[in-house]
């Protein structure tokens, strides 16, 4: 499957319906909206009730949310798009773990004076991105708020006897694969943060789009599992912040390939439009959701060679290298953090 995402969502048409606020509307009415925008034969009752799993397969739940000023904006993004993002950064957590996602649950708090077209569109957005892995919105809650906050709920399904891929399970002298791009989002935000959507170069509208609406090719950490990979996780707040956790837990070092790593073109032509060294995109930026794993073998399909484990240090600060030299920090490559 391409790496390439399909054609964005279209947003949804307004109709007498979807032009009314949240306000002017019954709860049951926003709910057959979303459930309109996003079917599932087994969503609608008091709770969603799934289908079993394969014979010795475990349960694999992940939960994130989006806050509206905080993680995406209306004026930036389209509400598919919003949907499309939430979706895909709780897919990418049960990814991670080298599971295939199969439901997910839906919490939308908002403003009464919010459209129902927003809400709409959230939903399916999550559709959209949903299908692509065989799976759907099975459920939920909406309640008001004093802004528009979206929280999804994953569930995936661990197949086999193999081990989840967890951080701890990474071992000096295998290499470091990844799959996806990596400081797309971060330029995409850095971008909007200069020139708003309207106002984007046209050749940079990609980067944007990635900030907006992140793509993996599904079911790659599944596939990287069942290829022998080790550990894995998830680029969600910055390369070299999720390197020092994998280093931390499982006590290894990490020396990453500068060359295979290098800033492709458009990230070098964007850090020229705005005066920001690509590489702080590249190893500080979040969001991408890109898979790292760690692996004694070939790349898994859809991955590729970005560094190779070494044995850890006391330092952890000094347990990321790039090319067998310690990277220098600075608060431009030291990722994302939630509260500040």
């Amino acid at each position: 499957m391409s790496d390439k995402p399909t054609q964005p969502a279209q947003p949804v048409q307004p109709t007498q319906s979807t032009r009314r606020t949240l306000g002017e509307v019954s709860e049951r009415e926003v709910i057959q909206a979303i459930t309109d925008a996003a079917p599932s034969v087994i969503n609608g009752d008091d709770a969603a009730v799934l289908f079993p799993g394969q014979p010795n397969s475990r349960t694999v739940v992940a939960t994130d949310t989006l806050v509206e000023g905080r993680h995406f904006r209306l004026d930036w993004s389209s509400p598919e798009e919003v949907g499309q993002k939430a979706i895909l950064q709780n897919f990418a957590d049960i990814e991670a773990m080298g599971a295939r996602p199969t439901a997910a649950l839906l919490s939308l708090s908002a403003p009464p004076e919010t459209p129902l077209e927003v809400v709409r569109g959230i939903a399916a957005g999550i559709g959209t991105r949903a299908r692509r892995y065989t799976a759907e919105l099975v459920g939920g809650d909406v309640t008001k708020a004093n802004q528009l906050i979206v929280t999804i709920t994953a569930v995936g399904s661990l197949g086999g006897s193999r081990s989840p891929l967890t951080l701890d399970r990474a071992r000096a002298g295998q290499q470091l694969v990844a799959h996806g791009r990596l400081g797309w989002s971060a330029a995409g935000l850095a971008l909007l943060e200069r020139f708003g959507r309207a106002d984007i170069p046209r050749e940079l509208t990609s980067l944007v789009d990635a900030h907006c609406a992140p793509w993996l090719s599904p079911n790659r950490g599944m596939i990287a599992r069942a290829a022998g990979a080790s550990a894995m996780t998830d680029n969600s707040d910055g390369l070299l912040r999720e390197l020092q956790l994998l280093c931390q837990r499982s006590g290894v070092g990490v020396d990453l390939d500068s060359a295979a790593l290098a800033p492709d073109d458009l990230l070098v032509h964007a850090g020229q439009v705005l005066g920001i060294d690509p590489w702080d995109w590249v190893l500080g930026g979040g969001e991408d959701h890109t898979l790292l794993a760690t692996t004694a073998k070939s790349a898994p399909s859809g991955f590729r060679h970005i560094g190779d484990i070494t044995a850890g240090t006391k330092s952890a600060q000094h347990n990321v290298c790039m090319d067998a030299t310690p990277i220098q920090h600075s608060a431009a490559n030291q990722g994302w953090e939630s509260f500040q």
